[in-house]
């Protein structure tokens, strides 16, 4: 029977995980603060992705590829763990903060939404 661990043993073994992630500077957060943009086609996603890309602020791409009600330039606010969707939220929960001007982005993030765009601006 394995034994119990104390909280000190399991507090490291999180530690331990999340090394082996592409993040591992990141700390663990509760919520961040989530910036995306949702296209329900593969090819409209790819399109506002290559602009991210070649330069174009992400509020902007968002303003104008996005598809879903977050007009703030994609700005989804304050999100907390377990108040997204699965794919969402580990993409979410496993990008570094940073600007709209330079943004970190996922990537494509399929859901049953469509395709999303997700960058984040904050984490605690």
């Amino acid at each position: 029977m394995p034994k119990k661990q104390t909280k000190k043993e399991k507090s490291k073994d999180v530690e331990d995980d999340s090394k082996g992630s592409q993040n591992s500077k990141l700390k663990a957060a509760t919520s961040v603060n989530v910036r995306h943009i949702l296209c329900e086609k593969h090819s409209k996603a790819t399109e506002a992705l290559s602009k991210i890309q070649e330069g174009t602020a992400f509020n902007k791409v968002a303003m104008e590829y996005s598809e879903d009600k977050a007009k703030a330039g994609g700005s989804l606010g304050w999100m907390v763990r377990g108040s997204m969707v699965g794919t969402f939220q580990e993409a979410a929960f496993a990008l570094q903060p940073s600007t709209v001007d330079k943004p970190i982005t996922s990537g494509l993030v399929k859901t049953n939404f469509g395709y999303h765009i997700i960058m984040v601006e904050g984490r605690k």
